[in-house]
């Protein structure tokens, strides 16, 4: 694989090039900054790129913000991104595009090598990898952020119906209530979702929406 390198940390960055290039990959650039990371991917366009979320000058998300940057000037390449810690919100980000050709793994993972040079292999070939301390914290993030769990059964079950693309008295006839019923379900849905100010179509859908994104 041809691999481009980004890590502000000198001795991280230089033990990542001894790595990859040890176990027959090819380094074509290693920086330590944002925006030459978008310049060697643009030059070089590597089968996978590993970057350090946190780099110069404010050390917060630069490199992250560069990864997204990249994969958007040259679509779909793969990113490996390294982090000290687990940031939900910086791994939301990196999987937004739905895309794949990513990954997040926790810097402690370089040390696990075999486990490492696979989850780069499985970047570069076009799928998702993410530290199991990642994972973890998305899937509490999602129960937390679930707009749906405030919806009673009833309501869950009028809003798949909704899904499926059922009227309100479609839906009525499908429960066995009266469309009095049904359109009470929806406003208790609507208000519970936040959908309060648009005109009825457009509630639908984004509620429908909702429904489908968890």
């Amino acid at each position: 694989m041809r691999v481009v390198i980004a890590d502000d940390a000198v001795l991280l960055r230089e033990g990542l090039v001894r790595l990859v290039e040890e176990n027959g990959h090819t380094v074509v650039a290693a920086v330590g900054d944002g925006p030459s990371l978008v310049e060697a991917i643009k030059e070089h366009r590597p089968d996978v790129s590993i970057v350090d979320v946190r780099m110069p000058p404010s050390h917060t998300d630069e490199g992250l913000r560069a990864a997204v940057e990249a994969r958007s000037a040259v679509p779909g390449t793969p990113i490996l991104v390294l982090s000290q810690y687990v940031e939900v919100s910086y791994a939301d980000d990196l999987l937004a595009d739905r895309r794949g050709a990513v990954g997040y793994l926790l810097k402690d993972r370089v040390s696990l090598v075999a486990d490492f040079l696979d989850g780069l292999q499985r970047v570069a070939e076009g799928g998702t990898v993410l530290d199991p301390e990642v994972v973890g914290q998305l899937l509490v993030r999602r129960r937390r952020d679930d707009p749906l769990r405030s919806l009673t059964p009833r309501e869950r079950e009028v809003l798949g119906l909704m899904a499926e693309g059922m009227s309100n008295t479609a839906v009525a006839r499908k429960m066995v209530v009266t469309e009095g019923a049904v359109e009470k379900h929806v406003r208790n849905i609507f208000t519970k979702l936040g959908l309060h100010q648009d005109e009825e179509q457009h509630r639908r859908v984004l509620a429908v929406l909702a429904y489908l994104q968890t």
